[in-house]
């Protein structure tokens, strides 16, 4: 890595552990600093959506678990997760970019603090004039949510806990087939307007309904929208949150950003900052500069097959010359890799 940021960059000393430490926990702790931080991966992602075709821009929120094993501040009990642990909350785009974070303790509930996390992103897109939509699971199922979005003409599909007057609206679609013609669920799909007492207006909620053979109960979800796509295009739509949820797993397993293991929780809010902004230039580099063929590896696979592979550098009089294995990925790639860079205007 000396190397690669400069040509006298073998030649001298990277900073030391302590040093390292101390920046991340004394320096960088600081508001300004910390500010700073966010406005950077702001920065960041908004040129990399600028480099995207786009028509829309779907926003994915939602939140995870980082277990602790200390006395770290903030850190507490969750039920659900069962653990002591912190809570941070995520948001993501249809991209994979990670549009924020926040670090939050471990004992709030998974929506607290959502408008204060997502406005400063949905007003960025409202002001570039983009179709703006979202999607939430049940936790973010709260009628102060849906108006801060229609408020806005933010088209949004949030999932809608179960009760009985919702299984009242589609009690025709729970009655047990009596035959199946195929080895496959029998899948059926339903709309309807309904007002719960906490709602200002009435909404569309979507009903998906899928009966299992050797299932004696058929599984339900229920989605509250204001888009108007078709039931089974609604559903459809909201299960594309589903890849949020395996961005997350990417930035726990490949770049272990749950590893937040100082004391103080704002060191911790800055070293969960420090992992966004490794994760979206990793995730920058897989979208906009790796060739189609392999466009779509996981972080892991861009690891071990393009960063963490054996090699040696050979020194001449006027250039560094990295020898690498070919057992991961050929040299065609590799050039392939080489050509490909950023348009800088």
């Amino acid at each position: 890595m000396r190397v690669v940021v400069g040509w006298k960059g073998s030649d001298r000393k990277a900073a030391s552990a302590s040093e390292m430490g101390r920046f991340e926990t004394e320096l960088l702790t600081e508001e300004y600093n910390l500010k700073g931080l966010e406005g950077l991966n702001v920065e960041w992602v908004k040129r990399a959506v600028a480099k995207t075709a786009r028509k829309r821009v779907i926003l994915d929120i939602d939140s995870s678990e980082s277990p602790v094993h200390g006395k770290q501040e903030g850190a507490a009990y969750n039920g659900h997760f069962e653990c002591v642990c912190y809570h941070p909350l995520f948001c993501f785009n249809q991209f994979g970019d990670c549009e924020g974070a926040v670090l939050r303790p471990g004992n709030v509930h998974i929506a607290d603090g959502w408008e204060e996390f997502i406005e400063p992103i949905v007003e960025r897109y409202l002001n570039m004039e983009v179709r703006l939509l979202f999607r939430a699971d049940a936790a973010f199922a709260k009628p102060e949510l849906y108006e801060y979005m229609e408020a806005r003409r933010i088209g949004y599909a949030i999932r809608l806990p179960a009760n009985e007057v919702l299984q009242l609206e589609i009690a025709h679609l729970l009655v047990r087939p009596t035959e199946w013609t195929s080895p496959n669920p029998i899948v059926s799909y339903h709309d309807f307007t309904h007002q719960a007492q906490s709602w200002n207006v009435p909404r569309r909620v979507v009903a998906k309904v899928e009966w299992h053979q050797g299932e004696l109960f058929p599984r339900v979800g229920f989605i509250v929208t204001n888009v108007s796509y078709p039931v089974s295009g609604i559903v459809n739509f909201y299960n594309g949150r589903g890849t949020a949820e395996q961005w997350i797993k990417e930035g726990k397993y490949a770049l272990n950003w749950t590893r937040l293991s100082c004391h103080k929780f704002v060191a911790n809010q800055v070293r969960l900052s420090l992992f966004i902004l490794a994760y979206n230039l990793g995730n920058f580099f897989r979208r906009l500069v790796l060739p189609e063929a392999i466009k779509r590896w996981s972080f892991t696979s861009v690891q071990t097959r393009l960063i963490k592979m054996g090699g040696r550098l050979v020194r001449h009089a006027r250039r560094l010359l990295f020898q690498l294995a070919g057992v991961m990925v050929s040299r065609d790639m590799f050039e392939k890799i080489g050509r490909l860079h950023f348009n800088s205007g």
